[in-house]
């Protein structure tokens, strides 16, 4: 067994010193600093060798015997998940097939006739019946009412109001509403009322709003609200509405000043 660099003897070590071939600048210079010179090529050299040996390395391709080694391993990984699990995927895509073709059980709770709605789901646009969106006063009077009508012990949410008002509104209005808290609900949650909403009068909107176009309205809309709850009692709400009518036949909320 050959022995380490730190196990030669200082003969040696002086002997291989002595051997060592520096370039004629650093052997044939100046006597003075000569062993500082020399120290400093056999670190440089010594340096430069190993970075020699590590690209060396890196450039090296995978040898045959670790490229058969992975090639097999690779061979048997196939072959045992083929004996020893035969089932294995077999059941996953038998499970799978199952699922997408077992017909629906007539005795289930949601096989439901089409015109009885579902009473545990929340209202949405798609589940409304047709609204008439041919007028914006009339637009603008549904969907305050419905969003203003609320019941938090059975809604549960806010956003169980919006999705009622929802198809008297933009998509994009109907988005904000349902991502933002509104005050009056909170003071109705607080007051463990429920509110309902009375008279409806729409008419011009306040000066200062832009007038009206074919395409953009503003109205202002005046709701009773009676609520009843821990205190019994009647509010009005007063809100300007803006109403756009991208299409030419249907018109929609688009914002609301004064929530």
């Amino acid at each position: 067994m050959p022995r380490k660099d730190d196990e030669r003897t200082p003969a040696e070590w002086r002997e291989i010193l002595r051997n060592f071939d520096y370039p004629d600048e650093v052997s044939s210079g100046p006597r003075r600093g000569r062993a500082g010179r020399k120290r400093a090529h056999r670190e440089d050299v010594r340096r430069r060798t190993k970075e020699w040996v590590k690209e060396e390395r890196r450039r090296e391709p995978i040898r045959p015997v670790g490229a058969l080694i992975i090639v097999a391993l690779i061979i048997g990984i196939g072959l045992g998940s083929r004996f020893l699990w035969p089932d294995l995927l077999g059941a996953e895509k038998q499970g799978t097939k199952a699922t997408a073709t077992a017909p629906a059980d007539p005795a289930a709770p949601d096989n439901k006739p089409s015109g009885t709605p579902s009473s545990s789901s929340a209202p949405s646009p798609s589940a409304s019946p047709a609204v008439d969106l041919s007028k914006a006063e009339t637009v603008a009077e549904q969907m305050v009412r419905l969003y203003l009508t609320r019941n938090p012990p059975a809604d549960g949410k806010h956003g169980a109001s919006v999705l009622r008002a929802a198809p008297y509104m933009t998509p994009a209005l109907v988005e904000n509403l349902g991502s933002s808290s509104d005050p009056a609900w909170d003071k109705l949650v607080s007051r463990g009322g429920v509110s309902t909403v009375g008279a409806v009068k729409v008419g011009p909107a306040d000066s200062g709003l832009p007038g009206d176009s074919p395409l953009r309205v503003w109205r202002k809309v005046e709701a009773t609200v009676s609520v009843e709850g821990y205190t019994k009692y009647t509010e009005q709400t007063v809100l300007q509405v803006e109403l756009t009518n991208s299409t030419g036949t249907a018109w929609r909320v688009s914002r609301i000043l004064g929530l």
